[in-house]
């Protein structure tokens, strides 16, 4: 697994978690799916993105998910 993927694959299953967690706990969990998505859209913008950062130091492969 690449850092791409393993990004990509932490978003989703923090998004559905987030999502999970509102309809079944209670509502103020909607908040996980939206710091993911501010997130995303940050490291869309800048470049940076925190977990990536931390998976690189640990010596994950750098790959793009596409390939």
């Amino acid at each position: 697994m690449t850092v791409d993927r393993i990004v990509h694959l932490v978003a989703g299953l923090m998004v559905l978690l987030g999502l999970m967690l509102a309809h079944f706990v209670h509502e103020y969990w909607l908040l996980l799916p939206v710091l993911v998505g501010l997130n995303l859209a940050q490291s869309g913008l800048t470049n940076f993105c925190p977990l990536a950062f931390m998976l690189k130091k640990i010596g994950v492969p750098d790959g793009s998910c596409c390939s």
